[in-house]
């Protein structure tokens, strides 16, 4: 849910499980068109098969309201650090991912009938100043912007080609960074203040 690429011993220690476990989990995946390989030298690299996979895997964790018992400090840290702010495949989730939707839609930039959101022309401006080229957003072979059901918040936040442009955006420029071993990314010092000056959002 990353959207990167990982081998399957890294899977199996994520997951816990032996690595022979994984390798039989991970063939079967691949079989059903759900997880792509490719090799890397001598090593296997799985990855989800798209963005369709990543929207029915996030519809599968928001449908699992009864979170697991956290048994450790460890586990309540990294569960907080998902709910936050972390990618959903290649767009942003979680509180912060909401709040970027929230302003976006206050700010008159997204507009909504009837559950479609659509781009609008302040909107376009307002992306295009902090660089993000909407024509080629708007060439690109899948939804300008698309409502991704959080399965934390129970609220949209931002999918499609602009969710990705955005989640882009803010890893290059250094606005979140992310966290190692897991999809949770940080909110940086200047990310908070140049989504608060530019945005108008506030994690909180």
């Amino acid at each position: 849910m990353d959207g990167a690429d990982h081998a399957a011993t890294e899977l199996a220690n994520q997951a816990r499980v032996a690595p022979s476990t994984a390798s039989a989990h991970l063939s079967s995946l691949v079989r059903g068109g759900l997880v792509t390989v490719e090799r890397q030298g001598r090593q296997r690299r799985f990855r989800l098969a798209g963005p369709a996979v990543a929207r029915a895997l996030e519809g599968l964790g928001q449908m699992a309201t009864a979170p697991t018992a956290v048994s450790s400090l460890r586990e309540s840290t990294a569960r907080n650090q998902l709910t936050t702010a972390r990618t959903c495949y290649d767009h942003l989730a979680g509180r912060l991912g909401v709040a970027i939707m929230d302003s976006l839609v206050q700010r008159g930039a997204l507009c909504s009938e009837d559950g479609v959101f659509t781009l609008s022309e302040a909107g376009s401006e307002l992306l295009s100043a902090i660089g993000i080229d909407v024509d080629e957003l708007r060439a690109a072979r899948r939804a300008m912007v698309r409502a991704c059901s959080d399965w934390t918040e129970d609220r949209p936040h931002v999918a499609g080609a602009l969710g990705s442009a955005l989640c882009g955006l803010l890893l290059e420029s250094g606005w979140i960074r992310r966290r190692r071993g897991t999809r949770a990314v940080a909110l940086t010092e200047l990310g908070a203040s140049s989504l608060r000056e530019q945005l108008g959002v506030e994690l909180g």
